[in-house]
């Protein structure tokens, strides 16, 4: 159940824009292969938003449920993948953060 988040500054350049929301389907493919989920599993949003200039250009926040085989390590590779993955697009800053959300809380509603 990856969800993604990606808050893109509106100061990108519309060609970053959308070289951005071209990267989805590879973004998908990698949580796939990652994570190892269906892609019916993901949910990727793109959000423009009003940064300040000290921050990345774009901001990803990635929350998946905890398994066994999500190390640290893992997860820390994965991100730097979604980091170089969008770098090439957007040109500038990417900041990228993943959250393991507690099972036990988690509730989903389809």
């Amino acid at each position: 159940m990856p969800n993604m988040k990606i808050h893109v500054d509106r100061s990108l350049t519309e060609r970053a824009h959308r070289d951005i929301e071209a990267s989805l389907g590879p973004l998908s493919m990698l949580l796939c292969e990652r994570l190892n989920v269906n892609i019916d599993a993901c949910q990727l949003a793109v959000i423009r938003v009003f940064g300040t200039a000290n921050q990345p250009a774009v901001n990803v926040e990635l929350s998946i449920l905890p398994k066994a085989d999500r190390t640290r390590q893992k997860l820390v590779e994965l991100a730097g993948e979604i980091q170089q993955l969008l770098a090439a697009a957007a040109t500038k800053g990417v900041a990228v953060r993943i959250s393991q959300l507690d099972p036990a809380t988690y509730i989903a509603a389809k």
